[in-house]
């Protein structure tokens, strides 16, 4: 059924047709402006959904602030001891921001150092780093840049609205897959991403993108049986505009990752892992109105494993990917599916992966605001020919909070967070995989607005 799909795809992609939709690229549409320009879809801009409500929706402004949180942790050693071991932690963070738009630049600036310490487990005590940097310039009226970067050096999984790292959705099926994590361990990451449509003609644009992360724990003791993960890739699509609310397309992905165990000398069966894959999707975007749209994405895989300890493999695969975004004054939706096979952030060897995710945000007050998050995915080895330290398992994780403004500068906000992992073979979580949060945090933030 998923073969008669993607071809269906494949042949209305390949028809010739003419319209037109307006807005800016790399973004979710919200008021017209210019009816010769066009979207760039969501399989194809390499953008995460917007996630803001409400007056959290801004732009011009420059902003610093302190957020302090407590949390009670019920497992905060993983798979050291079979028994969970529970802590309070207490965080302190700091953070400043900047965001500029102009009639052809759009900048966003964030930088979150913080220090977490544990009541009775302070050997877990850690510095933490988040930086991130996302901008777009109009090099001409239809030529776009777009530049990302994102840096994380964290001990705590929890310390972010989603549980898992990367857990943003997006619509693209080049996003990163979910992660396996020891929840508690120094970890750094960083994921570089960079973009360039051109709009050949009024209902036609081309695009090339590239991608580059890496996920690595610097002390191998903290992350028993998991692996560093590197990983660089690109695409190339063409889109076109059927009529004022539909786009097709076609995009062309190559994807190379690479994996290493985090205690080799302590595991030498585990080996170094390559996997390589390109992938040939037709996609479909529609817009219902100017802030719902919805994607569809399939098409062929190939993938090609080695492993030292084992004889390459080579195989094809479907590949498919959903996604719905709806954002409005007050509430904003979003959700995605996907299945793909992928080097599995973690682990070592490639995985058929299954992945669904969604999250929601609500106003439901002025001064009232309510968040959900949640994403499971499932992993299996695609060849029992290829050693892996795990042939695969399911990663479950979510979040829910209540937020209340207390003045124009003060907030407060109450939550939980949940993360489970079953992984056969993964030392760090496999004796106890699951971790529970609950958590208050009070921040305090200033906003001064930058001039045009």
């Amino acid at each position: 059924m998923l073969t008669r799909v993607c071809l269906g795809f494949a042949l209305l992609a390949a028809t010739p047709v003419w319209a037109q939709l307006e807005s800016t690229p790399f973004e979710i549409p919200t008021q017209p402006t210019d009816e010769a320009q066009m979207l760039t879809p969501p399989p194809v801009s390499g953008e995460a959904y917007p996630t803001t409500v409400g007056s959290e929706a801004r732009s011009n402004y420059l902003a610093a602030g302190l957020n302090f949180n407590t949390a009670y942790n019920d497992n905060v050693l993983g798979g050291e001891s079979p028994t969970p071991i529970s802590d309070v932690t207490y965080s302190i963070s700091p953070t400043i921001s900047l965001n500029k738009t102009t009639s052809r630049q759009h900048l966003t600036l964030t930088y979150a150092p913080g220090f977490t310490f544990y009541q009775h487990t302070s050997a877990l005590n850690s510095a933490n780093q988040i930086a991130g940097l996302n901008f777009q310039y109009r090099l001409s009226p239809h030529i776009t840049l777009i530049l990302g970067d994102s840096f994380q050096r964290i001990s705590n999984v929890f310390n972010q609205l989603y549980p898992l790292p990367g857990g943003a959705i997006s619509g693209s099926a080049q996003s990163p897959p979910t992660e396996v994590v020891a929840p508690y361990a120094e970890r750094l990451s960083n994921s570089a991403n960079t973009g360039l449509s051109y709009q050949i003609s009024r209902n036609g644009m081309i695009g090339v993108s590239g991608t580059f992360t890496e996920s690595n724990y610097p002390n191998p003791a903290e992350a028993s049986g998991l692996n560093n993960t590197n990983s660089e890739g690109g695409s190339a699509f063409y889109t076109q505009r059927l009529s004022s609310t539909q786009y097709i397309g076609v995009t062309y992905q190559y994807l190379k990752s690479q994996s290493n165990p985090v205690n080799a000398q302590n595991t030498p069966d585990s080996a170094q892992s390559d996997t390589q894959t390109h992938t040939l999707l037709s996609f479909y975007t529609i817009y219902l109105n100017p802030t719902l749209s919805l994607s569809l994405s399939c098409g062929p895989q190939y993938f090609d494993i080695t492993q030292s300890l084992s004889p390459p493999f080579r195989s094809w695969a479907p590949s498919a990917m959903a996604s719905i975004g709806w954002q409005r004054s007050h509430t904003n939706v979003v959700a995605s599916y996907s299945h793909t096979v992928t080097g599995a952030t973690g682990l070592s060897g490639a995985f058929i992966s299954n992945s669904i995710g969604g999250s929601l945000s609500w106003q439901i007050a002025r001064t009232w605001n309510v968040g959900w998050a949640a994403s499971y995915s499932t992993s299996k080895s695609v060849s029992p020919l290829i050693f892996s330290s795990s042939s695969g398992g399911n990663t479950g994780s979510g979040t829910v909070s209540v937020q209340h403004s207390l003045t124009e500068h003060l907030k407060a906000e109450l939550g939980y967070a949940r993360l489970n992992q079953s992984y056969s073979g993964i030392t760090v979580i496999s004796n106890s995989p699951d971790s529970n949060r609950e958590f208050i945090s009070v921040t305090y933030q200033f906003t001064r607005p930058l001039g045009r």
